[in-house]
């Protein structure tokens, strides 16, 4: 089986999400009406356009942007994660760090709400969301420390909290997150675009919803924070600023995230230019046109990763006993796992969840994974992800390797990167930034 095959359905599946031509897709101009699917927006009506944004691949809906607008665009700028920018002429881009928020992220925050305070209702606010949002347009609550919310991030990432948990307790301990930025852009004319990272396309989970109501609470972030530190026995490691703070917006001595009906949304716009949805789609139209019998597993995966490992082993060989042609078989999955670090090692989801389903399909011949984030990161690293079949795990024995040690420890990083350094192979898939981030996809190919 050629893994030449696997990396080809992954990169039309980066195409189809690709940014730039996404925003071109759904951002016209004629003569001087802005359109944006279907809906349009008079420009002679407004005295400046502001553009601004983050997450990590906004600096290529930018770049559509000012494709279509040009200068006319008055003011602008993006926070991006570190080698995530692209040439821009009119909108400024920062660099920060992400996962785990850092002060240049602060600095950037800082200066978009600077920009904000200069709004009125003659302002069109075009706002670009992606994947990463979160962690990259960051302003820490009244009383909050960035080493409070660093910590807070790590804690519940190491954790295995689920992308609504982490963004309802971030939400809640932010500035800008859970609607609080468009309240600060009102009484302008807020315009969304958004490249969504999150499963169901939730727009007060993607990049923490800081343009749209928030359905989360004070309360729900406390049960979130408290049930954490039961489960995990991290009293002693969780910053008492924290716990405080939500306890005090429990008690409404701060006052919570704007709620749906609140005057700050009368004149904001949403639109989702890219999803997973699109990814798979694609992914799926490409294995059809190389000929395999292709099957969409779940655009909804989630859960610990090595436990969704089992998951896709299992759903592979019922597909392959029960396909009639004996063509060879292509099963798609995507979403966004968790896990669970018990270990010191390194890693990241993808790579755990192709270390799992290596150990799972180990001896079985005929199968092949690639589990990889679209946006070309996985965890902490440098990679994306793995490929792996049923002669990884047998490999790495020979080589003294013991893969269920490795994964034990959280360590696959660590694991591929010795596989390929003593077999000369290439198990660790490392792309580099992709310039897209619609969350991570699983290809398995199955032979005839």
């Amino acid at each position: 089986m050629e893994r030449d095959a696997i990396l080809e359905i992954y990169h039309a599946a980066l195409k189809a999400t690709d940014p730039y031509i996404a925003v071109k897709k759904a951002v016209d101009l004629k003569e001087n009406t802005l359109i944006i699917n279907k809906t349009e927006f008079d420009l002679s009506s407004f005295s400046r356009v502001i553009v601004i944004g983050a997450g990590k691949g906004t600096a290529s809906m930018a770049q559509a942007v000012e494709n279509v607008l040009g200068n006319r665009i008055d003011a602008g700028l993006i926070i991006v994660k570190y080698a995530h920018t692209m040439h821009l002429k009119n909108i400024r881009q920062v660099e920060a760090s992400h996962p785990l928020p850092d002060m240049a992220g602060v600095r950037g925050t800082d200066n978009i709400m600077e920009l904000l305070e200069k709004v009125d209702d003659k302002t069109l606010i075009i706002c670009l969301l992606s994947g990463g949002g979160s962690a990259l347009l960051v302003l820490p609550a009244y009383g909050i420390t960035l080493e409070d919310k660093q910590t807070t991030t790590d804690l519940l990432l190491k954790s295995g909290a689920t992308i609504d948990e982490l963004n309802t307790v971030r939400k809640h301990l932010s500035k800008v997150k859970g609607g609080l930025l468009a309240r600060m852009a009102w009484p302008a004319t807020v315009v969304t675009l958004i490249l969504s990272d999150v499963i169901g396309d939730r727009l007060d989970v993607i990049a923490s919803g800081p343009t749209v109501p928030d359905h989360s609470t004070f309360t729900d972030a406390l049960k979130i924070v408290t049930n954490l530190i039961e489960k995990q026995g991290l009293k002693d490691k969780f910053p008492e600023g924290v716990i405080d703070y939500l306890r005090s917006g429990v008690s409404a001595r701060v006052s919570e995230t704007p709620k749906e009906g609140e005057p700050c949304f009368n004149n904001t716009y949403v639109f989702i230019v890219g999803s997973l949805s699109q990814a798979i789609s694609a992914a799926r139209d490409k294995a059809e046109k190389m000929g395999f019998e292709t099957k969409i597993v779940t655009d909804k995966l989630q859960g610990e990763a090595r436990y969704a490992a089992l998951y896709l082993a299992d759903a592979t060989r019922e597909t392959r006993k029960s396909r009639k042609d004996g063509k060879p078989l292509c099963l798609i999955s995507g979403g966004e796992t968790t896990v669970t670090v018990k270990g010191n090692g390194l890693g990241g989801r993808n790579q755990e969840l192709a270390l799992a389903f290596a150990v799972a399909i180990e001896g079985e011949e005929g199968i092949m994974l690639l589990s990889a984030g679209t946006d070309g990161t996985d965890g902490p690293t440098d990679a994306a992800g793995a490929v792996v079949n049923g002669a990884t795990a047998i490999n790495a024995k020979q080589l003294g390797l013991a893969p269920e040690a490795y994964l034990r420890n959280n360590d696959s990083y660590t694991f591929f990167k010795r596989l390929d350094a003593l077999s000369y192979g290439k198990a660790h898939f490392i792309t580099g930034p992709t310039g897209t981030n619609v969350m991570d996809m699983q290809v398995i190919l199955v032979e005839e």
